[in-house]
Parts: C-alpha cells; sequence; structure tokens
C-alpha cells in the first residue's frame, strides 16, 4: 500500500518558527510565515535586503550567524533554505530527534511536510500538492484553478460563514440547519456575487432562512 500524506491546515498565529538560510528562497518562506502571523526567527549569516529590513523593522527576529543547536529550542516548526545538503541533513536529523515539523526546500527526504500550491479567496484555500514529486504541475494547476475561482468565492464564503453563525444562534433544529445550509450552497447567491449584486445576494440569504423559520 503506498503512503501518502496527511493534509491539515494549522493556525500558525504567535507559532514559533525558525528559518534557517538567509536567501530569496527563505524570504518566501519568511514572507508566508509572516502573512499567517508566526513569530519567526531567522538564523544565516547572509540575508536578502528584504530579509534585513525586515529585521530592522521588529517583524523577525535575525541572528547573524550559523545554525547552532539550540536554535530548536521552543520552535513548533522549522523550514532549511540552504544550498548545502548535508547541513540540510544534519539539521533535519536535529529536528527529528526533537519532534519538530521540518521541511528542507527541494530535499524531500529531509522533509516531514510540503508546502502545497495554494489558490486563496479569502477564507476559501485550496492547497494542491503532489506530495513533493513535482511541485511544478503542482502550481501549473493553481493556475489553471484562479481562472476558474474568481475572488466572488471569498465574498460567497464569508457570507455563508456570516449565515452559519446566525443559524446555528437562532434555530435549534439541527436537521432543519442543514436542510438551510444545503438550500444556501445550492442558491444563486455565488451568480449574484459574481455579478457585483451583492445586496441582493444578502437579501437570496434571507429569502432562504426565513422559508425555514417559525
Amino acid at each position: 500500500m503506498d503512503k501518502h500524506l496527511y493534509p491539515i491546515y494549522i493556525d500558525m498565529e504567535n507559532k514559533p518558527c525558525l528559518v534557517v538560510g538567509g536567501g530569496t528562497v527563505a524570504e518566501r518562506k519568511v514572507d508566508s510565515l509572516l502573512e499567517h502571523r508566526a513569530q519567526v526567527l531567522l538564523v544565516s549569516p547572509q540575508v536578502t535586503n528584504s530579509l534585513e529590513t525586515y529585521a530592522k523593522n521588529g517583524l523577525i527576529i535575525w541572528e547573524n550567524r550559523i545554525f547552532k543547536t539550540n536554535d530548536l529550542d521552543n520552535i513548533f516548526l522549522v523550514y532549511i533554505a540552504t544550498n548545502d545538503n548535508l547541513v540540510n541533513q544534519v539539521i533535519a536529523e536535529e529536528c527529528k530527534a526533537r519532534k519538530i515539523l521540518v521541511n528542507a526546500v527541494d530535499d524531500p527526504p529531509n522533509c516531514d511536510f510540503y508546502v502545497p500550491a495554494i489558490l486563496r479567496r479569502g477564507s476559501l484555500a485550496m492547497a494542491i500538492s503532489t506530495e513533493g514529486k513535482s511541485p511544478m504541475l503542482a502550481r501549473h494547476l493553481r493556475l489553471q484553478l484562479e481562472k476558474q475561482f474568481t475572488e466572488a468565492y471569498g465574498e460567497y464564503v464569508d457570507l455563508l460563514g456570516e449565515s452559519r453563525d446566525y443559524i446555528k444562534n437562532n434555530i435549534s433544529d439541527i436537521e432543519i440547519r442543514q436542510k438551510i445550509f444545503l438550500e444556501l450552497v445550492n442558491s444563486d447567491i455565488l451568480d449574484l456575487l459574481k455579478m457585483g449584486e451583492r445586496e441582493k445576494a444578502r437579501g437570496r440569504i434571507e429569502e432562504c432562512i426565513s422559508l425555514w423559520q417559525d
């Protein structure tokens, strides 16, 4: 039986993360971690101008030196973005010994996880992974999906989220709740949002809910 990875979304807010390396790849990893509100420790003798600016502005902590084992103290997740496979392996082995999630960029044998190609429309996130076998294909598929899933989908998800909270607070019957949720998903709300008809979309939500209320 083939082994496959377990897909998961993690709340990274305030999670202490380590990035080893200071080039453009490390910069992309730092950008992604900051976007998701993680706490970032960067360790590298040399860094890009952007990373140096992040450190000066207090967005990250930068240690201007090579990696030390105690850099892993209290760390939740590690990205290794060096050009030295031996360094990658040493750090990855130390991470695994400490049971810390680690990703060595472009070095699958030293990875606990792979970063998928992500299409995001607000709270709607689609992650595409080839389990490290072809990141280029994952990116290609993401570009194809971008044409299909427009920004309207993000608005749609937000409205469904608002509706879900209202329904849970005001309708006690679980079966009726499920019928309303299904009605909302099968309605023309998304089509209205695609046409820019936001008020009509909200009106349609109210109609769907009112049909099931006493």
